[in-house]
């Protein structure tokens, strides 16, 4: 369904494993290709609850126009994603380039570093909704929200509705491709 779109998972220490591994695994299955983007390359990163994984690709070596969807897991590597100037541009980039952005959890943390979501209806989890509002954003508790190019969710038990929506987004581009 997805063969020939390149999908950047962006990867951090104490990333919440399951909103990494679960949307690798969902793109993969839709016959996407995954690379893991960091603040190195090969570099090991590990998950707050020990899930270990390897970088491709620092995100100063990639480009926005590479990839056809950045997903940004949560936990507590947003946080630490934000402090690296590559990652904020990649995913500022990204948005420019009218990109499929995709966050869950926490992950909005690096939207609002990287000022993509000023007048977006978006989700997060809910300890963050003050920092989205504070950034211009509109909050609302859904399990997935989708407002043009940038797709976010709550938390790991949406992780099925959040996977769905961004392989719908991508289908819907190879349906009609916009490039």
């Amino acid at each position: 369904m997805l063969a020939r779109k390149r999908i950047a998972v962006l990867v951090e220490g104490d990333f919440e494993d399951s909103e990494l591994t679960e949307p690798v695994k969902a793109m993969k299955e839709a016959g996407a290709t995954v690379v893991l983007v960091g603040s190195d390359a090969k570099a090991t990163f590990k998950g707050k609850k020990g899930t270990m994984v390897k970088t491709d690709a620092a995100a100063d070596e990639v480009r926005a126009d590479d990839f056809d969807v950045i997903i940004v897991p949560g936990g507590y590597a947003p946080d630490k994603m934000r402090l690296h100037q590559g990652m904020v541009n990649l995913v500022r980039q990204a948005h420019d380039a009218g990109r499929v952005i995709a966050a869950v959890c926490h992950g909005p943390q690096l939207l609002i570093s990287a000022d993509v979501v000023r007048g977006r209806r978006v989700t997060s989890w809910p300890s963050i909704a003050v920092d989205l509002r504070n950034a211009g954003a509109t909050w609302v508790d859904e399990p997935v929200v989708r407002d043009g190019n940038i797709i976010t969710s709550r938390k790991p038990a949406d992780l099925p509705v959040f996977n769905r929506a961004i392989i719908e987004a991508l289908a819907a581009e190879v349906a009609a491709p916009t490039r």
